[in-house]
C-alpha cells in the first residue's frame, strides 16, 4: 500500500454522506426486515425480540454488501482509501511490539513498516482533525527517520508491501 495525498474537504464531505446513508439504510432496512420476519414467522402474542434482531442483522448484512459493491466507484475513492489505510495500520498495530523490537536491532523492514505506520497515522490525524497527540507522533516519526537515514534507507514516499508484516 502506498500513501497518497487526498483532499481533506472532499474526504470529510463524502465520509459524512456515506455514514449518513449507512445510518438511514440501516434504520429503514431493519424496520422492513423486522416487520417482514414478524409477519412471516411469528404469532401476535409471541415475543418479537429474535425477529427484530434478525431484521437488524439482515439490514447490516445488506448495507455491508452494498458498500462492498460500491467501494470501487470513483466517488468513494477517498473514503475507501482511508478505510484501507486504517485496516493496514490496525494490522501493524497488532504486531507493533515485535516490529519496534526489530527496528531497534536495525532491521530495515521493521523500520520501513514503522515509517509507513507513523506517516499513515499522521495523515489520518490531520484528516480527522485529531491533533491532540500529533506532537508525540511527530517526535516518533523524526526519531525513526533519523534511524533509517543512519541505516542508509530511503525515507521519502512511504510505501508498504503487506507481505512484510508476515515476517513478524
Amino acid at each position: 500500500m502506498k500513501l497518497r495525498d487526498i483532499d481533506k474537504a472532499v474526504y470529510s464531505r463524502r465520509v459524512k454522506w456515506v455514514f449518513a446513508g449507512m445510518a438511514l439504510a440501516l434504520a429503514v432496512l431493519a424496520l422492513v426486515f423486522s416487520t417482514l420476519y414478524i409477519r412471516l414467522f411469528s404469532t401476535p402474542d409471541a415475543s418479537h425480540f429474535w425477529h427484530n434482531l434478525a431484521g437488524v442483522a439482515t439490514a447490516a448484512g445488506v448495507v455491508i454488501w452494498i458498500l462492498n459493491r460500491l467501494r470501487d466507484r470513483p466517488w468513494l475513492a477517498e473514503v475507501t482509501y482511508v478505510w484501507d489505510l486504517k485496516q493496514m495500520l490496525n494490522r501493524i498495530y497488532r504486531k507493533q511490539k515485535k516490529i519496534e523490537a526489530a527496528a531497534e536491532q536495525g532491521d530495515a523492514n521493521a523500520m520501513q513498516i514503522l515509517n509507513f505506520q507513523l506517516e499513515g497515522s499522521r495523515q489520518l490525524y490531520l484528516l480527522d482533525d485529531n491533533t491532540i497527540t500529533l506532537d508525540a507522533l511527530l517526535i516518533k516519526l523524526e526519531a525513526n527517520k533519523r534511524r533509517m537515514e543512519a541505516a542508509g534507507l530511503k525515507v521519502d514516499d512511504p510505501e508498504l508491501d503487506p507481505r512484510l508484516l508476515d515476517l513478524y
